[in-house]
């Protein structure tokens, strides 16, 4: 089999000479490859004392013995018999990278979800730390072995005795500059020092300091009501047992959840330790970040934002327990805190904490084991939870906490379906139906704002020929041109190809090209020309490029700067705006007709979420959800705001037939230029699952192989297979017996995905 990246093949190792190997030390090593196992080098003389498990190495690697950067993950003794081994070349880092408590937790996660341990080591470091960006060698000077001999046969002058003196008291080396700084003198006797063999010099990596992230403008505590205060008692209990637990706190849009995660991490750090919270997208939640920032002395944020210079800075803070609190999207589930009391994850149920590249791990379940392995509560927040972490609760096997009702005792908004199937004025083109226009206008009438919800992007979602049927797709995705009227493009969504807006049909050159659909870009047009007075602002993915854009728009929303606020998905996340009396759902069946599994759960999930945006005030405020479907359990749930009505029904419809959360599911998608090629390898693969599964375990389930739903995707042909088991331990056992087995033929990619929540 041979690996992604070319280096080797797993039958070219070479094999080597039996030799004894009494009081030899051994290191076992991973690379970032697809492997099992360990490898295991012998550890030269002159590395011995340097090497530590945590850190990089160069290693000999297969055919060729070409150099390949690896991670030592556990230092031995060699057994006796042992064969002769290969050497470790060089050893890359100063101190260790990962300590024990992180080795363990990546070996769980390469296990957990099918993958390399060396290929979770290089997703979890970020490669600022390993380039130790923002550092640099500084020459410093410190007394030579023969210093005290050779000033005691020479008489020095008073600027070379004085420098002498300087480094006598100094309790390291001292960086040059700063010598002549303290000696009150030029680099002349500092030369003259070292020609004598009194002073050596010597390179040391100095690190380039930054700031720790805090707040100059600290706020009071706010006034939390009892149900908020019962919550935040259970949690300090949590955290007082000196165990793992796992909370579920489902509380309401607007029940206050941000002010409890701030007093249960207050109590963290009374106890000096640290702690991790966790949010879907670090760019679309400035509120929530200033919070923490005007309650806490040290708040590091890390985002995609950064430079390699400003997270290598926060990385070394974070792991010498200087930072009390670490917020940050997924990959903040890694970060090196020596003294971790709890991790807390926001808006749980967001598919963003789901990584979509190797290692495919879920931050939710990493951060759980992680808090098992350090024996720390973990905290999941939402109003809308995922049906994986609410069977959990529902089952006892973690501990519910409720918190129903908004702060003030606010009430939530009353959502209104709209059915738009005979809707006159959707009949004739328009986006947005009678009875949303009337409630816009009366809103702008009465000084409020207003919050449209799209979930699609681009002017018009499909360019479609009227003479052939046929949609104008990418060449490289079976996916239809999105056309952005902006740019005067179609563009391809997935691996933004884009083309002129077409004249004429690539498929039959009929000049008949039309554009179907609304996307924001078309919407934010609509609602500038029936509402010219009001001031309309945009935030999708195109509009919100530049880094603190998001920030930016939201503080003119807050500030009253704009009048309705229209976007994608980041526009339901976490906002808080008391002058917001309108939420209108533009489409909600382009979320409610996808060919996923979940497309139910996740359109529960953005109505009730788009719908807690409004209603934040004395003021009041609706709701009105355009669709097609009024009749969906999905719909009608959500605008009831009942989450536990939704919850059951769908449950139920699950356990029915066997899907997820009661059963667990992997995905292996196969890719590559050859369809025929594809389509062959999937089917052999999955005939030898099948055939594993009869003899192992007839309970596990092999679905296909058959053609993803985007069967082309950048230039790749993909099928796909599915691995369908009651437990995920029994899915490995089949898996691993049959992965053993294969080889892929050149041209031929495969990736392993478990859990999947997007069937793309």
């Amino acid at each position: 089999m041979t690996d992604s990246q070319g280096l080797f093949e797993f039958a070219d190792l070479p094999e080597w000479e039996q030799a004894a190997a009494e009081d030899i030390q051994v290191a076992e090593v991973v690379f970032n490859l697809p492997l099992e196992k360990p490898y295991t080098y012998s550890i030269p003389d002159s590395l011995r004392e340097l090497l530590k498990t945590g850190m990089r190495i160069k290693a000999p690697l297969g055919r060729g013995n070409r150099s390949v950067i690896g991670y030592c993950v556990k230092i031995r003794q060699a057994e006796s018999g042992l064969r002769k081994l290969k050497p470790i070349m060089e050893v890359l880092d100063a101190e260790p990278l990962l300590d024990d408590v992180m080795l363990t937790l990546t070996h769980w996660i390469a296990e957990r979800y099918l993958c390399g341990w060396g290929q979770v080591l290089e997703s979890v470091i970020p490669a600022g730390v390993k380039r130790r960006s923002g550092t640099r060698l500084v020459q410093s000077l410190t007394l030579s072995a023969e210093a005290e001999t050779l000033i005691a046969t020479a008489k020095l002058p008073a600027k070379q005795q004085t420098i002498v003196d300087v480094l006598r008291k100094a309790t390291g080396p001292v960086p040059a500059t700063r010598l002549c700084e303290l000696a009150d003198c030029g680099p002349g006797p500092v030369n003259t020092l070292r020609k004598k063999g009194i002073i050596a010099a010597i390179r040391i990596r100095s690190e380039v300091t930054g700031e720790l992230m805090g707040s100059s403008e600290p706020i009071e505590d706010l006034i939390m009501n009892s149900q908020q205060q019962n919550t935040l008692d259970a949690i300090v209990s949590a955290l007082e047992s000196g165990e793992h637990r796992t909370l579920l706190l489902h509380g309401a849009t607007g029940s206050g959840k941000t002010e409890v995660y701030i007093r249960a991490i207050r109590e963290v750090v009374s106890y000096g330790r640290q702690a991790i919270v966790l949010v879907p997208e670090i760019s679309l939640t400035p509120q929530t970040i200033r919070r923490f920032r005007s309650r806490f002395k040290s708040v590091a944020v890390l985002h995609s934002h950064m430079t390699d210079s400003e997270r290598h800075w926060q990385w070394r803070q974070i792991a010498r327990g200087s930072i009390e609190v670490i917020v940050g999207a997924r990959s903040a589930v890694f970060a090196p805190t020596p003294n971790l009391g709890l991790i807390v994850i926001d808006e749980e149920h967001e598919p963003t904490f789901k990584q979509d590249s190797t290692p495919r791990y879920h931050a939710r379940e990493v951060a759980r084991h992680r808090c098992m392995q350090e024996k720390v509560p973990l905290l999941l927040g939402s109003a809308t939870p995922t049906l994986e972490s609410w069977l959990r609760a529902v089952r006892k096997q973690d501990t519910l906490l409720s918190m129903p009702d908004r702060v003030a005792e606010l009430p939530l908004p009353p959502v209104l379906i709209v059915d738009t199937r005979n809707d006159p004025r959707i009949g004739k083109g328009s986006s947005i139906g009678r009875a949303l226009f009337t409630a816009i206008g009366k809103a702008l009438a009465d000084k409020g704002q207003v919050i449209l919800f799209l979930n699609l992007r681009g002017y018009s979602p499909t360019v479609w020929c009227r003479t052939c049927g046929s949609g104008v797709k990418c060449p490289d995705c079976d996916i239809t041109l999105t056309w952005h009227r902006d740019r005067q493009e179609a563009v391809c969504h997935s691996c933004d190809y884009h083309i002129p807006a077409p004249e004429n049909c690539p498929v039959c050159e009929s000049p008949s090209v039309r554009y179907f659909g609304t996307g924001t870009q078309k919407l934010e047009e609509e609602v500038g020309t029936l509402y010219p007075k009001a001031r309309v602002l945009r935030m999708d993915s195109d509009s919100m490029k530049k880094p603190g854009s998001h920030d930016e728009a939201l503080e003119k929303f807050r500030h009253g700067e704009v009048d309705i606020l229209l976007g994608t998905q980041m526009i339901a996340k976490g906002l808080d705006f008391p002058n917001v009396t309108l939420v209108g759902v533009i489409d909600a069946d382009s979320m409610l007709n996808q060919p996923d599994m979940r497309a139910a759960e996740r359109t529960f999930q953005l109505v009730a979420q788009v719908a807690g945006r409004t209603g934040r005030s004395s003021r009041g405020g609706r709701v009105l959800v355009q669709t097609t479907s009024p009749e969906d359990p999905s719909v009608v749930y959500a605008s009831k705001h009942d989450f536990l009505g939704f919850a059951s029904h769908e449950l139920h419809q699950r356990k029915d037939s066997g899907a997820p959360p009661f059963s667990s599911v992997t995905r292996v998608i196969f890719r590559g230029l050859s369809e025929p090629q594809v389509n062959d390898t999937a089917r052999t693969i999955a005939d030898k699952l099948r055939k594993m599964a009869k003899e192992v375990d007839p309970d596990v389930r092999i679905l296909g192989a058959a053609p993803a739903p985007i069967t082309r995707l950048r230039g790749y042909y993909r099928f796909h297979l599915q691995i369908a088991a009651p437990t995920q331990e029994r899915v490995k056992i089949v898996w691993q017996r049959v992965e053993n087995t294969l080889t892929l033929p050149e041209g031929v990619e495969m990736a392993v995905d478990v859990d999947p929540i997007n069937s793309r």
